[in-house]
């Protein structure tokens, strides 16, 4: 199990890397295939949402089919065949579809583990263990900064992206040899019927889900694609420097992740960590949405602010997956996912239209980016005020 449980990890630092290399691809990008930031976010939007909407068929098979096959599959044909599809792209149009198809393969990684948690650890230390996983997997975010810059300075984006596609496939099937799936959950009586539609009748989940929607949103999109034009455009930066920029944002990522993860059980309380988490989240984005020009440290310091505090999705799943029934954890956790995710890629795919609108008549560099910092802080406030009439799950 243990090594099926590495592969895991490892499936979700490929996944952690595709949602995010954009950002530093950009420039060689627009410059060789005519890809620029609208382009890209669109390919960033495509791939949350091919990646949302695989969660509620991902959810029906990790109940019903386990772990092993749905992640080894999806992940052989959809991340592997999409690197090979962006490693041959000759325009914006073949990147986006190699993004879809990337997001499709990457869908079941993390639900996969989280199954495996929900039904063979206690329920009392799903959060650390979810916020573990996703900080181990969030090197991949660290490989997608300065590490994939230098790469593609040394060897090119195409062969580094025929590499990816390699990596991706001896991933997927080192899932299929080692990974073990729980044991079944015996279910009696009516259990048995159950349905994604009794998941909308759990109490306490409703208030829940805006901010699920919204609270990931602002550091994948920065993250995965508008911090390397906001640190080009605003401050002049080469790709040497928006590497630095997103492994900044990246480590941010790692530390947020490990640190919410043990929080519940320090605090008692998981509602209140991810409301005053998220709550500094947006005083981090406030700061750039009022002074977006305020100099490079000054933005990679409240950058990598919103990395560390936006960090709370681990948390937000694990208050939510205290309210689902044993027979219903797969599609419960995908279903969340699906809701973080999704919210994710409409955002990312809005955030490009928000740019150019916003650039059309700009008087300076930073004016565009400060509108989209503010496009990404108001949702974030909004999910905050409905969450607070959440009500904590038991531990």
């Amino acid at each position: 199990m243990k090594t099926g449980i590495a592969f895991l990890v490892a499936g979700y630092v490929l996944s952690q890397f595709y949602r995010a290399f954009l950002a530093v691809l950009t420039p060689v990008l627009g410059a060789e295939i005519g890809a620029g930031p609208e382009a890209l976010a669109r390919a960033s939007g495509l791939w949350f949402l091919a990646f949302a909407l695989m969660q509620i068929p991902v959810g029906a098979a990790l109940d019903r089919i386990g772990p092993r096959r749905t992640a080894s599959v999806l992940l052989a044909i959809g991340g592997a065949g999409g690197a090979t599809i962006f490693a041959l792209a000759e325009g914006p149009l073949a990147v986006q579809a190699a993004m879809v198809l990337i997001g499709i393969g990457c869908s079941p990684v993390l639900m996969a583990s989280y199954v495996i948690f929900a039904r063979m650890f206690r329920p009392a230390v799903f959060g650390t263990l979810a916020g573990a996983m996703i900080g181990a997997g969030s090197l991949g975010n660290i490989l997608g900064a300065a590490p994939l810059a230098w790469t593609v300075e040394a060897v090119g984006w195409r062969e580094t992206l025929f590499g990816l596609a390699g990596v991706t496939l001896v991933v997927a099937l080192a899932l299929y040899r080692f990974v073990q799936d729980p044991p079944p959950v015996v279910l009696t009586g009516e259990e048995t019927k159950a349905t994604l539609l009794d998941l909308l009748k759990v109490p306490g989940l409703w208030a829940i889900l805006p901010l699920m929607a919204v609270s990931y949103a602002p550091a994948a999109a920065l993250r995965g694609l508008w911090s390397g034009p906001y640190a080009e455009r605003v401050f002049g930066a080469d790709v040497t420097v928006i590497g630095t920029v997103t492994l900044a944002m990246g480590l941010a990522m790692v530390a947020g992740n490990f640190a919410y993860g043990p929080l519940d059980r320090v605090f008692g309380t998981r509602k209140w960590v991810v409301f005053w988490g998220n709550t500094l989240a947006a005083t981090c984005l406030a700061g750039l949405w009022l002074f977006p020009a305020s100099g490079l440290g000054t933005a990679t310091a409240l950058l990598a602010g919103v990395a560390i505090f936006g960090s709370s999705f681990p948390m937000i799943m694990a208050h939510a997956r205290g309210f689902f029934p044993a027979q219903l954890v797969g599609r419960g956790v995908t279903f969340l996912n699906m809701f973080g995710i999704g919210g994710a890629g409409i955002m990312q795919f809005a955030s490009g239209r928000v740019y150019n609108a916003a650039a059309a008549g700009a008087a300076t560099p930073e004016a565009p980016f400060a509108l989209l910092f503010l496009f990404f802080l108001v949702p974030l406030i909004l999910g905050l005020a409905l969450y607070l009439f959440s009500r904590d799950a038991p531990h």
